[in-house]
Parts: structure tokens; sequence; C-alpha cells
């Protein structure tokens, strides 16, 4: 090898030495660049969007002419619309639902209530004689259905008599029972004692569990309250046709009860349960409503609610 080959063979060497310092010094400065966090200056901008819903509440601007109202979800136990829905108010024939849950709670559905003298002497609706003998959940429909006051009456003292406790008593601890605090009542019928005295008081909430706590216990005798006319045989083998005393019935989809009440001293009241999706029970109660716009107060809060549970402003 003469001298000039031994120079190129050293220049080469020279230039892979520098090329390999080279490549180290790029590597460390890489290392640092992965291993050392940015400062919150040089993080990347992230641009985050979050959707929100622009479409109005379904129970924004309804026009109710009742004092108190409610909507109430039997299932979650939510409020999705409350208007004084905690006023104790007069119930006018309300009362009857919690009469009928207080004795079908303590009493087999085919105890024989007795139609007494006292019953029949009480203001209408009235559709038996003394004497007459009915199984309980027959006189309990009825009674519902066409809102009588007599059969309610003989209830609540028959109901009252077997566990030896005042009627007030009775219907009292009823209303413990399904911690309905502001609900009590003087008698089973819920007609006024007075001008200024109601058979019963309770407020909107309230009387919404109460419906929906009479539709889960006792479906049987619920789903009369829904039907135009309600049949039943007295023990003796008289036969009693009675009609509802709801006339918008036929109007509210998978209705399950339906309550209507009436007094000077309590205005209109309407309660009603439905199904506003699968085995999605639906509490509405109207108080102190007029006799007529109970069931359009009623009406224009079913729509709201499946509005709600359709995810649009209205129908």
């Amino acid at each position: 090898m003469n001298i000039s080959d031994l120079q190129r063979l050293a220049e080469h060497t020279r230039t892979m030495r520098e090329a390999g310092i080279t490549l180290l010094v790029a590597s460390a400065f890489l290392a640092i660049f992965l291993l050392v966090p940015l400062s919150p200056n040089d993080s990347p901008k992230v641009s985050v969007s979050i959707a929100t819903s622009t479409t109005p509440s379904a129970f924004n601007d309804i026009p109710i002419t009742a004092e108190a109202a409610i909507v109430y979800d039997l299932v979650t136990g939510e409020t999705l619309y409350a208007k004084n829905a905690d006023a104790q108010l007069p119930l006018a024939s309300l009362t009857k639902l919690l009469t009928v849950y207080a004795a079908l709670s303590e009493f087999p559905s085919k105890t024989p209530i007795v139609i007494t003298a006292s019953a029949t002497e009480v203001e209408a609706p009235r559709a038996f004689s003394a004497g007459q003998t009915f199984e309980l959940s027959d006189l309990a429909r009825l009674t519902l259905t066409a809102s009588l006051n007599d059969g309610a009456a003989a209830i609540a003292h028959a109901s009252a008599e077997r566990q030896n406790r005042s009627e007030n008593e009775m219907l009292a601890g009823a209303a413990a029972a399904l911690d309905l605090s502001q609900t009590y009542a003087v008698n089973g019928s819920g007609l006024d004692t007075s001008s200024a005295i109601s058979g019963g008081y309770g407020s909107a909430k309230d009387l919404a569990r109460l419906a929906g706590a009479l539709v889960e216990r006792f479906p049987a005798v619920a789903a009369a309250t829904i039907e135009a006319t309600v049949e039943a045989v007295s023990a003796g083998g008289t036969h009693f046709s009675v009609k509802n005393t709801d006339p918008i019935i036929d109007t509210i989809p998978r209705l399950l009860l339906s309550k209507t009440g009436y007094t000077e001293l309590a205005g209109g009241n309407l309660a009603l349960v439905f199904d506003a999706a699968m085995r999605h029970p639906i509490a509405v109660v109207v108080l102190g409503s007029s006799v007529k716009e109970r069931f359009t107060d009623a009406s224009a809060l079913v729509a709201a609610t499946l509005a709600h549970f359709a995810g649009v402003a209205s129908l």
C-alpha cells in the first residue's frame, strides 16, 4: 500500500468517526425531548365541543287552572312537573283511594262488606240499600269507578270495626304506612263535613304516590276505574252496573287508573296513572281546578309527559 492509499484510509476513518459522534449527539437530544414534559404553554391545543340540548322542556308554559298539580314518575321517584305539589288541599272523592287502599291492605279481597244504614244516608251518589253485602274487591271497584259515597262509607266502617279502631285512626294508619305526610281523612268518602272542613286533605305529590301504590298492589281494582261501566253482583244476587265519572278515560293512552273528585270546598280534582312507556307508570294529579278544567289540565299534562318521553317539546 502506497502513501496515497494510506492518506485516503485515514480520511475515511476520520469521516466515519465524525458521523458517529453526530449520531450520538442527535440521539441524546431526542431522548431529552421525549423524557422532559412540555410546559403548559407548549402543550398542544385541543378543541373540545360539548353537545347541549336546545329542545325546550315539554312542560314549559302549560296553562294549568288547578291550584296544585304534579307529574310524578312512579319508577324513578322523579317529579317531572310540579305546581304547589306539596300544598295540603281538600281531596273530595280522591279520599276514596285512601279508603280502598286501607281496606285492601288489611283484608282479603273476598271479605264480606255489609252496607250499613248510616252509609245509605250519606249524600249522593249512592247505589245501595242497607243490608246488602258485597265482596270487598267488588264493592271497591264499584265505589271507585262511580265515586259512590255509600260504598266508601261502608268500606271505611267495616275496616275500622274489624281493626277495632276509629275510622280516622284506620285511615291515618294507611297514610302513615305509605309515608303520606300531608294526607289525613275525616271520613271515608271525602265529603265536606261543613263549608269549612273537607272530608280529606292531602297534597298532589301524596296522591300521586297513593294512586301508584294502588295500581301496584291491587291492579284488578285499579283496572276497573278505566272502564266505561263496571258490574258486580251482591251476595243476595242483585246485579249492579255503574258508569265511570271520568269522561276522558278513552283519550288517555295506556291508562291504568282514574279517579275524579269534586266538592264545593275542594273544587275539581283528578288523579290518573298511565304508562308513558313500556312498564313505566306516571301519575298525574290536579287539585283545586274546576269541574271541567280538571280534565283539560290533566290532559295537557299527559300530552306534555308523552312529549317528554319522546324527546320533543310537544306532540
